[in-house]
């Protein structure tokens, strides 16, 4: 381990209690989580270092975001990657809505599909609240280029391919509906909630830029977690920095890290909705 990882390691010690064996629910209901972030340990002469530290979340105030997981996408690539997404996101959205985790479907741009259903109506109905004064946070350069539209499978092009959510995802019963920023601010507010996770698609684009993205949800005050191995980016390895697709999404999720939000995995998740041990780490 190179002296760079060894002081992030520590300081991230130093900040939270080591992870300790045993359940990752606590008997108050708050879930352990093991979170993934980037630091910089010589503060401005670099360099940004991976570090992991134990956070907590409780099922009451906290949501999950999931963005434009669509039934299809303009890029075949990216349409056959989400439908991936969805059977595993499946079983872990099971979870934590048993346990009482707000659930939000934002498939943008598909609104009329869910005209009048009970979640739509949620989201529309929900108590106006004020916005906060953003928080003034900085940011960076993304580290790829996804200027061509990001798309991996040659010789498609963009158009509107999506009319609804991808249908292996189920929408329950108290589930909200909503591709609006401000609607999804009322819900969450009318919810106490503090916390977000976001799940889906794309990274570097909806994920940040949405009108409830992490960009905007960070900057109106909520703790914003994105679950890395139920998300993917639109990148094509043609392009900037010319690695493989899954190298090029992995540069994505350090980017977030480093200026937006801490990680987690769905692994982590499931075993603290589940009352089970924290898996081992790397």
């Amino acid at each position: 381990m190179n002296t760079p990882t060894i002081l992030a390691t520590l300081f991230a010690l130093m900040a939270c209690a080591s992870l300790a064996p045993g359940s990752a629910r606590t008997n108050d209901g708050e879930i352990r989580l093991r979170l993934r972030t980037r630091v910089e340990p010589y503060h401005e002469s670099g360099p940004w270092v991976e570090a992991q530290y134990e956070g907590a979340i409780h099922p009451s105030t906290t949501a999950i975001i999931i963005t434009d997981m669509w039934d299809k996408h303009w890029c075949a690539g990216a349409t056959r990657r989400v439908a991936e997404i969805a059977r595993r996101m499946e079983p872990v959205l099971e979870e934590a809505r048993r346990a009482g985790i707000l659930i939000i479907h934002s498939p943008s741009e598909t609104m009329d599909f869910y005209a009048n259903t009970p979640g739509r109506l949620l989201a529309q109905n929900a108590p106006q609240s004020a916005p906060p004064v953003e928080l003034n946070i900085k940011d960076g350069s993304l580290p790829i280029d996804d200027s061509d539209g990001g798309c991996d499978t040659p010789g498609d092009k963009e158009h509107k391919a999506w009319t609804r959510e991808n249908p292996a995802l189920t929408i329950g019963s108290g589930d909200v509906i909503s591709d609006n920023g401000t609607e999804i601010y009322n819900v969450l507010k009318e919810h106490d909630i503090d916390t977000i996770l976001y799940m889906g698609v794309h990274a570097n684009m909806c994920i940040l830029n949405r009108s409830f993205g992490v960009r905007q949800m960070s900057k109106w005050g909520f703790r914003c977690i994105i679950v890395r191995d139920l998300m993917d980016a639109m990148y094509n390895p043609a392009s900037r920095p010319y690695v493989s697709h899954a190298a090029g999404t992995e540069l994505v999720y350090e980017f977030i890290e480093q200026y937006w939000a801490p990680s987690t995995t769905s692994t982590d998740l499931l075993a603290g909705l589940r009352g089970e041990a924290l898996p081992r780490g790397d």
